[in-house]
């Protein structure tokens, strides 16, 4: 172990991240020779009452490529409930193979896939409630360094229009976000801090204005000081805050009646999915969401032997055999059937495609991964036939 607390690509691949009793299964089972043709299965244990923006497969390809092992897998970004129409849990993974070169395995897989998708997911929801303002993922500093680029990839995946991390953004595809400390008005003092960041903005001058000042005042000194600010950033303190929509509501009069209602403001600190609607309906224009997103709830994922040299096999409590997941392009509902059944017609009419694509065979990558932005795409076009199909089915 280095300097810090965190398992290095090194210890993920030789499987030193991993619960212990896979290894020691494993140096057993070594003595009866290899186990070939094993299937597994990735599905959710909980939670059931949402739908999932799945994520975190890139780095489950990166850990299997190069085993001997088929994955087919739900591409990331793709929206799609734990269970089927008739409750059959879905397959998020399915990974065919010898066992005993991803057992050990299992460890990473499910945690690659539990926080990442938990991220996303809430991101997704975000996005779905906001509609085209804007957002920004701001937590990495809530949550482990180490991770802080896995973190703002899933939310950017799930919709967020930028992430404040150096490496979030280097992993993204994008510029990072931020805005200015509010250390830097206490170091220089307001109008100091604002000019250095106007000076030295790389985007639209955004300015924060709740460090020393009563908003409203704070506001109207920053714009009339300030030339050509864009957004006023309100990170108003819990104890100071109040009714906070009325805050957002009190800065944008005074500002509009003294010529500046083209300034747009920004809010953060301590946002959550169930407030933001009526912040927006308050006037907000743009977000900064941190820890809301970073501390997302996981899912559970587990993944379970399904078949043993082809003979369909599980442990109580789980489906035997292997499947795949079909959805319908019209209505999207989702059917769950085994790989060698062949498909029927969605009950509305419309021939279901199956959500599982190839992505490894022996080993090998079919194909070059998709990049951020492109699953980022994928979940915006998947929110907007969730909303499509649900309101077709009232």
């Amino acid at each position: 172990m280095g300097r810090f607390n965190i398992a290095s690509e090194a210890d993920i691949l030789s499987g030193r991240a991993s619960d212990v009793y896979f290894h020691r299964s494993l140096e057993r089972m070594r003595t009866k020779g290899p186990i070939k043709n094993v299937t597994a299965e990735v599905t959710v244990s909980g939670p059931l009452d949402t739908w999932v923006n799945f994520s975190g497969l890139d780095e489950v390809i990166s850990l299997l490529e190069g085993k001997s092992v088929d994955l087919w897998a739900i591409p990331e970004g793709t929206i799609v409930n734990p269970r089927d129409e008739s409750g059959i849990p879905v397959p998020f993974i399915r990974i065919r193979g010898n066992y005993q070169e991803f057992a050990e395995y299992e460890t990473s897989i499910l945690g690659f896939i539990c926080q990442s998708s938990g991220i996303s997911t809430y991101s997704a929801k975000i996005r779905d409630v906001l509609g085209n303002v804007p957002f920004y993922s701001f937590g990495i500093r809530r949550m482990h360094p180490g991770i802080s680029p896995m973190i703002d990839r899933a939310a950017f995946i799930g919709g967020a229009d930028g992430v404040s991390g150096i490496l979030g953004a280097e992993i993204t595809g994008t510029q990072p976000v931020g805005t200015m400390p509010h250390s830097f008005a206490i170091l220089y003092g307001d109008h100091a801090a604002w000019e250095m960041t106007a000076n030295g903005s790389r985007g639209p001058i955004t300015l924060l204005i709740d460090t020393f000042q009563d908003e409203k005042f704070a506001a109207i000194d920053a714009v009339t000081h300030i030339k050509g600010v864009e957004y006023l950033r309100l990170d108003t303190p819990s104890s100071r805050r109040g009714n906070f929509g009325n805050l957002i509501r009190e800065v944008k009069w005074e500002l509009k009646t003294r010529g500046f209602g083209h300034v747009k403001i920004m809010v953060s600190g301590g946002l959550r999915l169930e407030n933001l609607r009526d912040l927006v309906d308050a006037g907000a224009d743009a977000f900064g969401i941190g820890t809301s997103i970073s501390s997302a709830k996981p899912f559970d994922f587990a993944m379970d032997i399904v078949s043993l040299n082809g003979e369909s096999i599980a442990k109580r409590g789980k489906f035997s055999g292997e499947k795949t997941a079909l959805r319908c392009p019209k209505c999207g509902r989702v059917r769950v059937i085994p790989v060698n059944e062949k498909a029927r017609d969605c009950s509305c009419g419309e021939a279901m495609v199956d959500l599982l694509v190839k992505f490894l065979e022996a080993g090998k990558r079919l194909g070059s991964y998709e990049d951020a932005g492109k699953i980022r795409s994928r979940t915006l076009k998947e929110l907007d036939f969730l909303k499509r199909t649900q309101e077709n089915r009232k």
